[in-house]
Order: structure tokens, then C-alpha cells, then sequence
């Protein structure tokens, strides 16, 4: 989760890691730290956010062509200054920065405490850099391959980035269970956790591979596995601008991107979806179709809103494709001991491509025979080379803590692969699927008319930012829906909120309905409506406030609710796409009206790549 930034270069080192900081902020943001090399080894860092670290420093003096620098979001020990990294070897002459946990830390301190080493900080970070350098001077080895020793021994995920101050020209980074790029310039270098404060810089990178070492010494990189065989770069070339990680205008990277979802969206169909022919085409799953009409059930994976997302898909290939599907917690598939099979067919999802669990959890998957499908939104993660094939979202970089535009784009390409497969195998009416493809051309112009409601919602949310509870109710390809939208409103304005199918109301949380219960019912105009209809009349007996969400044109809801805010009409089986926007926004401006930080929550980070 943690935020990595280095350079090693002719440029001075501090601009360039302090706004890649920034930059990777959404990572982490209990700490910050930077580390520069110019004779000396000096080490700056402090408690709470990036502009915290900066008003502490005389910018103007820090000086150096290599650094290192570190946004952190914590594990091993609380949030404060001695915890912050970098962290410095015993001796004062290595510098790591460190993402992950190392499970056998403690033995490994024992042994260091018995040679003398001390330990200021509670981290296992501070023991790991002092192991590499008890292995680099008692072993008569150079640091690199003391560094490699030291990660043949250590267990658990790293990605970490070492500076020396006996080698001012060498940078030392390596990475397991981590993300870590390695950007390319004329006689320069740059690592990053992900490209976005690299693509300022240069658009070549080479993403590391678990277990591998990248040694840049001087204007030279080479790569090694941690078994010291030396390996060929891969280089490839990042597509992305550097407008797309900037606010443009927004008050917050969150209000942008969903504000960037009727774009988004319409980027993820295009190529793909070619309503006027009847066709849809994924090539990067097309090797796979075949094993997907004949699975013996489809397995979904995945953790948060991605959870979500997988469970709108649930009821979109059971209805269209007839064939079973399991919807699972990556973090719990991976501990057990799951019945799968070599006619199972996995899909794992994941914004990121970088979620340790939904990694292991298709590890497992694999073991077992299974074909792994992925769905992730950042070229080049690990969850794309992991799996055998699958599909991006093509969504744009998405910075903001809560997910938003990436739940719609993962259902977006969810719907396109259950409709392709359904189509295939002959389970849809021909008149069906190509109303289907016509509806779900739409969904981006109907995205635009659901952010139209913008200022209503936020009159609403206005009215209830003070409240302790929410119930979020929705049936059908809707239920999903309600837990996205309680999972968005509590992960940003700590407010207790719950979703449920709304016939479960009446198995306990009707309990909780009182006259300062909000509870929000999605009630569009689908094969539910009639149902949810009466949990609606249900709620209003027992005084509820009913903040309803109703299809364009809805008379008997309006009627009952004390809100009513009004989407347009589509198929309810890509109603998902344009009814979690309301919900989106309400959870927004709730946020923002209780002052609180909705890019950068408290206790969270973008990508947990740590258990």
C-alpha cells in the first residue's frame, strides 16, 4: 500500500521524489519520508501527509542527485516520526524504503539484537536493512549480493529501493508481492510503486517481476532473479498523459472520476461493442471462449467494490449464459480449502491488478487446474501476467481512495464477456441480445443525465450529513447497488451504513427504523418493483426517511418517498451503471459537508497489497 518514489540521475533529487510523493499520496499517508545522497547520507521525515513533511524543510537546501522517498500507510507500528521511513542501517550508511511485511521479522531480530544491533523504531523495515547489512559486513560480499542474500531468507511481500553512502552512483530495488517500476531516461533513472509520478519524466518503463532485483549503477541497469541469474529488461511504453492525474478543475480526484464516468465508460466499450452489426468483440479473452461455454461453473473473485462488481455479474451470466456462478472473498477463498476443478472458470477482478489477496486467491485457483480470467483496470500489474488471458477496463488512473469509475468499467466489460458468451451458446434471444447491445450503447450519454441530478443531491445530502445510520435496500441486479453505495458513504464519511436485499429488512434491520433512520431504497422500474413497492410502504409505516432512487417518469414511489431522485431508464441488468451514480455523489458531498478527506479516508489506502 505504501507509496515508493527514487531517483538517480543528473537532476536534482528532491523535486522529482517530493512530487512523486505527492503524486502516490493516495497509497499511504500516515507518513512521509525522503532520503538524499550528497557526501552525506541525510534522512527527513514526519508524521502525517506530504505537505506536513515539505513545511519542515528548507526546500532550497536539500540537494543531490539520488534519493529515495516514501509515502507510508502503516503495518508494523503506529504512525509517527521514528516509524516513518526511510529507515537507516545501524552504521548510518544504507538507506531503504520499504512496502510490505516480513512475516520471520522477529527471528531475525533476535539474531541481530544477540550481535548488538539496536532498534529504534517498531517496524520490521528498520531489522530488514539492518540484516542486509549485517550480511553485507560479515560476508565479505558487495552490497547487491548481500541484498539478494538477505531476500533468499526473509519471508513475506516486499518492494523496497536501497541507496549507499559508500556508492553515490547505485541504487539497489527489488520487489515480491509489491508493485515497482523502474522508468528510463537518457543517463537517468526513476522507481516508482506505479508510473504516475514517472510519466512526467519518461514513458519507458520495465515492471519487476516478483523476486527480481534491478541494480542501477551509474547510467546502467541490470535486472537479476534473487537466484542471481541475470535477465533481459522488458520495456515497454506507458499510455497515459499527465492531465489524467491531475484534478482538472475538480475539488477532488473523487468528484472527477465520477464525474469522468459517462467517458469512462464509453472508453471501455469502444472497440468492443459494435451494436449496429450485433457484435461484440474481446480479443483479449477470445483464445478463452470455448472454455467458458463449457465450464462447469464460473468462480469470481475479488474484494471491495471489485466483491461488488462480481456480484452484478452473478446475476448477468446466470440469467443470460445459464451458468453457475460463485461470487467469493478473495481474502477468504484464499484460506480455505475450495472444491475446484479444471472445468471451473475463474474471473478474478481488481482496480489495481496489485491485490495481495485476489493474487493469491488466483495462485490457488491455478493450482488447481482452473483457467483465471483477469479484469483490471492498470497495464502492466501483476494480476495480467498472472492470469492465462482476460480484459482491461480501460478506464484512466483512478486516484481517489473510494472506487467509483472503476466499479462502473469493470461492469461494464463484466456484461460485454456475459453477453458475448451468452450469444455464443445460444441462450439469449437474438432480439434480446441486440436490444441489450443497443441499451448498453446508451449507458454513456445515460451516465451524463445521472450526474445532471448533481445539485439535487447534494440539497439532500445537505439534510442528512449529521445522521448516525443509513440502510441502503435494493432487489435483484440492484442489491449489489445498496452495498456499493453503504460501502462509499461509510469508507468516506465515517458514518455507519449497511446494505441489504430489501425483503431481508424484515429479518432484523427493520429493528434499527426510527424517524431518524434514512434508509435508501433502489427502485427503479424492474421485475422487483412491485416488491420493493411495499418494503418501501413498510419503512414509511415505522416513520423511516425514505431517500428513493426511481427511473425517469415514476409516479407511485414519488408518491411515498420523502426524496425521490430520478435516472434515466434502461434494461435493469445495466441498471447497476447509471443507479450507483446518485449513490456515488450522495456519499461525496456527505463527505465534504462533514469536512472530511474523501480522496485520502482515514485508515485506508488504494492498493492493498499487504493481508
Amino acid at each position: 500500500m505504501c507509496g515508493i518514489v527514487a531517483y538517480l540521475g543528473k537532476r536534482e533529487a528532491y523535486p522529482i521524489i517530493i512530487k512523486g510523493l505527492e503524486r502516490l499520496e493516495y497509497r499511504g499517508y500516515d507518513s512521509t519520508g525522503v532520503a538524499l545522497l550528497n557526501g552525506d547520507l541525510n534522512v527527513y521525515k514526519k508524521k502525517g501527509k506530504v505537505s506536513e513533511l515539505r513545511a519542515t524543510l528548507n526546500e532550497e537546501s536539500l540537494i543531490g542527485n539520488i534519493g529515495i522517498g516514501h509515502t507510508r500507510w502503516a503495518t508494523h507500528g503506529e504512525p509517527n516520526d521514528t516509524n516513518a521511513h526511510p529507515h537507516l542501517s545501524q552504521s548510518g550508511n544504507l538507506a531503504m524504503i520499504h512496502n510490505g511485511i516480513i512475516e520471520n521479522y522477529d527471528s531475525i531480530k533476535t539474531d541481530l539484537l544477540k550481535k548488538g544491533y539496536e532498534f529504534t523504531s517498531e517496524t520490521d523495515s528498520e531489522i530488514f536493512i539492518n540484516f542486509i547489512e549485517d550480511i553485507h559486513k560479515n560476508n565479505d560480499v558487495d552490497l547487491c549480493e548481500a541484498v539478494r542474500l538477505a531476500l533468499n531468507k526473509v519471508v513475506g511481500a516486499y518492494a523496497i529501493a536501497i541507496i549507499s553512502k559508500d556508492e553515490p552512483d547505485l541504487l539497489i530495488a527489488a520487489r515480491k508481492g509489491s508493485p515497482l517500476v523502474v522508468g528510463l531516461g537518457k543517463d537517468e533513472f526513476f522507481l516508482a510503486s506505479d508510473a504516475t509520478p514517472i510519466i512526467e519524466y519518461t514513458n519507458e518503463v520495465v515492471y519487476l517481476e516478483d523476486q527480481e532485483i534491478a541494480i542501477i549503477k551509474g547510467n546502467h541497469l541490470t535486472i537479476k532473479s534473487i537466484e542471481d541469474v541475470e535477465l533481459t529488461p522488458y520495456i515497454q511504453t506507458v499510455d497515459m498523459q499527465l492531465e489524467a492525474i491531475e484534478k482538472g478543475g475538480y475539488e477532488h480526484f473523487m468528484l472527477k472520476e465520477i464525474f469522468e464516468q459517462p467517458k469512462s465508460i464509453g472508453d471501455c466499450l469502444r472497440g468492443r461493442l459494435k451494436a449496429k452489426d450485433g457484435r461484440l468483440v474481446l480479443g483479449g479473452i477470445h483464445d478463452y471462449v470455448n472454455k467458458i461455454l463449457n465450464a462447469d461453473r464460473i468462480l469470481i473473485i475479488g474484494c471491495g467494490t471489485s466483491w461488488h462488481a462480481g456480484l452484478v455479474a452473478e446475476y448477468i451470466f446466470e440469467e443470460f449464459c445459464r451458468i453457475p456462478v460463485e461470487v467469493e472473498y478473495a481474502s477468504e477463498f484464499r484460506y480455505r480449502n475450495p472444491v475446484v476443478g479444471e472445468k471451473d472458470v475463474v474471473i478474478a477482478i481488481s482496480q489495481s491488478g496489485e491485490t495481495a489477496d485476489t493474487l493469491a486467491a488466483i495462485d490457488l485457483a491455478k493450482s488447481k487446474g482452473a483457467t483465471i480470467l483477469g479484469i483490471c483496470n492498470v497495464v502492466g500489474s501483476s494480476i495480467p501476467r498472472a492470469t492465462h488471458a482476460g480484459s482491461y477496463t480501460h478506464a484512466g488512473p483512478e486516484i481517489g481512495v473510494a472506487s467509483t469509475k472503476a466499479f462502473t468499467a469493470q461492469i461494464s466489460v463484466l456484461i460485454m464477456m456475459a453477453l458475448m458468451i451468452a450469444e455464443k451458446k445460444g441462450s439469449i434471444s437474438n432480439s434480446l441480445y441486440r436490444q441489450l447491445l443497443v441499451d448498453l450503447e446508451s449507458i454513456p450519454d445515460k451516465a451524463a443525465k445521472a450526474l445532471d441530478l448533481n445539485p439535487q443531491i447534494e440539497y439532500i445530502s445537505e439534510l442528512f450529513k449529521d445522521s448516525a445510520n443509513f440502510l441502503y435496500l435494493g432487489r435483484g441486479y440492484n442489491f449489489p447497488v445498496a452495498l456499493e453505495g453503504a460501502l462509499k458513504l461509510k469508507e468516506i464519511s465515517y458514518i455507519h451504513a449497511e446494505g441489504y436485499p430489501a425483503a431481508e429488512m424484515k429479518h432484523g434491520p427493520i429493528a434499527l427504523i426510527d424517524e431518524s433512520m434514512p434508509v435508501v431504497f433502489i427502485a427503479t422500474k424492474d421485475s422487483s418493483y412491485e416488491k420493493i413497492v411495499s418494503n418501501i410502504q413498510e419503512v414509511k409505516a415505522r416513520k423511516g426517511r425514505v431517500i428513493a432512487i426511481v427511473s425517469e417518469g415514476d409516479t407511485e414511489v414519488s408518491k411515498m418517498a420523502e426524496f425521490t431522485i430520478e435516472v434515466p431508464a434502461t434494461h435493469e441488468a445495466l441498471m447497476p451503471l447509471i443507479s450507483v451514480i446518485p449513490l456515488q455523489l450522495l456519499s461525496y458531498h456527505i463527505a465534504v459537508l462533514r469536512g472530511c478527506n474523501v480522496d485520502q479516508p482515514r485508515n485506508l489506502a488504494k492498493s492493498v497489497t499487504v493481508e
